[in-house]
């Protein structure tokens, strides 16, 4: 996300050779900076992730498997990672670098679209990213409003794909967002296209209604060791359907989010791309009515983390 430079640069200059024009961007034990290669005058987003302590080592490796799922992939809808930078100090990593594609926009919670046709468009953006991330053989895993940037004329750019991982993968602790994360990531299940699908549907929910969807955690002492038990559908409520929280969404778009919540990934659509498909489907249906753009509501009381 492009901001305006940072004039608590701290004198950086220059990080792994690359000059730096501003510092646009801080995150958990990281910066982010608009930088330019000396040599090519390319210029380039960076991340910068410091290991200050042992407690950041998980931010180190998110960035390093960053750029393990993203080098693998290749899509106009997911942000490019160019290279990945080891610092070491005494041989052991004390900091890693991301040399990333820079792109002009702004989060999706900062940059609500106009209107549900608009907000559709958005959405089959991210499908089609995700489903060739599927195809390639992983999972984002963490799709939610401020993983996604939008630019002015409406292109998406799918970011931040530190918790990705292969499909099939059981996680050794509890990752995602509370109110985006698909059950079997709160029950340390195997994450597969479905999770993506969930990840979606939610992140849909949030943009149209204004609220998100409550996570059923399993219990605390579940959490301190792998739990896989099997999900229990009692555990959660399922949420209030769009159309009749606001009656001018199209009860297609309602139905379509509905089916991607499913709290058991096998009743979920079959696959991303029959997601795309139907949200094409639907930005067509919009789009040849008669009836003006429903405005997307106003109110948002609950903010996306």
């Amino acid at each position: 996300m492009m901001q305006a430079p940072d004039a608590a640069m701290s004198q950086v200059t220059q990080i792994a050779g690359y000059r730096v024009l501003a510092r646009i961007g801080k995150g958990a034990a990281s910066d982010l900076y608009a930088v330019q290669d000396p040599k090519t005058k390319q210029v380039w987003a960076l991340k910068h992730v410091i290991k200050a302590s042992e407690r950041d080592q998980r931010f180190v490796e998110q960035a390093q498997q960053e750029y393990l799922v993203a080098s693998k992939l290749d899509h106009e809808s997911i942000r490019s990672v160019h290279r990945l930078i080891k610092h070491r100090r005494r041989f052991k990593v004390c900091a890693v670098t991301l040399v990333m594609e820079l792109v002009d926009a702004t989060t999706l919670d900062q940059r609500l679209p106009r209107d549900h046709s608009q907000a559709v468009d958005i959405f089959h953006q991210v499908a089609r990213g995700l489903a060739h991330a599927h195809l390639r053989g992983f999972v984002h895993a963490d799709i939610k409003p401020n993983n996604l940037l939008v630019t002015e004329d409406n292109q998406v750019k799918i970011i931040d794909l530190g918790q990705g991982c292969s499909i099939g993968t059981v996680k050794k602790r509890i990752q995602g967002t509370p109110g985006y994360m698909a059950p079997e990531q709160a029950h340390r299940q195997t994450i597969t296209p479905k999770t993506d699908i969930y990840n979606l549907g939610a992140t849909m929910y949030w943009v149209l209604v204004g609220t998100v969807i409550p996570t059923a955690l399993p219990p605390k002492e579940a959490t301190d060791s792998l739990f896989t038990g099997a999900l229990d559908a009692s555990m959660l409520r399922p949420p209030i359907s769009p159309h009749e929280k606001d009656p001018s969404i199209h009860p297609l778009l309602s139905k379509q989010i509905l089916d991607c919540v499913q709290i058991h990934p096998d009743d979920r659509p079959e696959s991303m791309t029959v997601v795309a498909n139907r949200l094409e489907l639907i930005r067509e249906l919009l789009d040849m009515s008669s009836d003006p753009p429903a405005p997307i509501a106003a109110n948002r009381n609950t903010q996306p983390k």
